[in-house]
């Protein structure tokens, strides 16, 4: 029998997430013979419209938006040679605080164990050695992030299949290179003041245990955030160009949180023991 390939799975709220934070990885792997699998929570109903009209404006068609964002998702999976796209197609549940958090079927509103179980039944059919989704705050309060992640790590105890788990993030160090670059694009990224404490984005630099370059992949990264291009407001990295954009965001970093396989840290290969 053949040997089984290394199999990835990135879990993730909305179409578009994918790749800005896992683009890299997913491009990466994929090259190198690794399964890739993406699992997409929601369907992104809450997402800008045609010409950028936003939800509760006139005009905003959340079915329309629906269909827009999954043949912009295929786009993006199409770049990044994503093996298996699996999308569990809760809706949308918005930004914390919104009316469609409460919405049924929204996925803020959905018992952690149903999708958590929808969830596991996908972690025992591909196997994957690696599992990536969001911190506890779900990067930055996103409700739908926040419950992938809740998902996730249920789905995980569940099944007991994972060798290794990894939340995403992003070092501390980067973020005044990151406000830089905003300003030079024209996007505000409020700094704190010297007597603020530190933002509860990413985390001090010596806590990151995984530093995975993914440079080489930069023009299918760039790609896969452009295929989303419905929602360009909110994905103004496309404003750097592929060049800068990959100097930029070439490098994605994780927090490992579950490793079965004793590989030292800090890492730079998910797959660190497992090869």
């Amino acid at each position: 029998m053949a040997e089984r390939s290394l199999t990835l799975m990135t879990v993730h709220a909305h179409p578009d997430d994918e790749a800005t934070s896992t683009g890299g990885v997913l491009a990466r792997y994929a090259a190198e013979g690794v399964t890739t699998v993406l699992v997409t929570c929601t369907d992104g109903r809450c997402g800008d419209g045609p010409d950028g009209v936003k939800p509760g404006e006139d005009g905003h068609d959340p079915q329309a938006v629906v269909a827009m964002r999954r043949a912009e998702l295929a786009a993006s999976c199409e770049a990044l040679k994503v093996t298996h796209l699996e999308t569990l197609d809760y809706a949308d549940s918005g930004m914390m605080g919104w009316a469609t958090n409460d919405a049924p079927g929204a996925f803020w509103n959905t018992p952690v164990d149903e999708a958590a179980d929808r969830l596991a039944e996908l972690i025992r059919r591909y196997r994957p050695d690696v599992v990536v989704t969001y911190d506890e705050n779900g990067f930055y309060g996103h409700p739908d992030h926040i419950q992938a992640h809740r998902i996730t790590m249920a789905a995980v105890e569940r099944t007991d299949v994972p060798a290794k788990v990894y939340w995403t993030t992003v070092p501390r160090s980067a973020f005044q290179e990151f406000g830089k670059v905003m300003q030079e694009i024209g996007v505000e990224f409020p700094e704190p003041d010297a007597t603020d404490e530190m933002p509860s984005l990413g985390l001090p630099d010596d806590e990151i245990t995984t530093w995975v370059d993914t440079r080489a992949h930069g023009e299918q990264k760039f790609a896969s955030l452009a295929a989303h291009a419905s929602q360009a407001e909110n994905i103004f990295f496309l404003r750097l160009g592929q060049e800068r954009f990959t100097e930029l965001m070439g490098m994605e970093t994780f927090v490992r949180v579950r490793d079965r396989t004793g590989a030292s840290t800090p890492e730079d290969d998910l797959f660190a023991g497992l090869r």
